[in-house]
């Protein structure tokens, strides 16, 4: 069986907003990069792109697929392919400054 369809199965992609201070995934299969403007998170529904103020990880928990932020919540973007490779450009090149 494929791993990755035997993932998508076992997790179900929730997302809860409560009042743009707190935000709660599930579904979540990694972080790739996060900072107190913008967390970068691949789900079981594709990559997703949070952005916020004063942004703070409270909870990850990789084996059960959940992810709990805090601080004030922009924006939650989901990106196809093209903008996941500018994205993955964009973290390089801030790395290499």
């Amino acid at each position: 069986m494929d791993k990755t369809k035997e993932y998508n199965d076992t997790y179900n992609h929730i997302v809860t907003i409560t009042d743009r201070k707190n935000i709660v995934l599930s579904g979540i299969k990694k972080l790739n990069s996060f900072d107190d403007t913008e967390f970068f998170v691949d789900s079981v529904m594709g990559s997703i792109l949070i952005k916020g103020e004063n942004l703070e990880l409270i909870k990850l928990d990789t084996f059960q697929g959940n992810l709990s932020i805090k601080g004030r919540i922009i924006s939650v973007n989901y990106l196809d392919d093209n903008n996941k490779k500018i994205k993955a450009d964009n973290i390089m090149a801030r790395l290499f400054k």
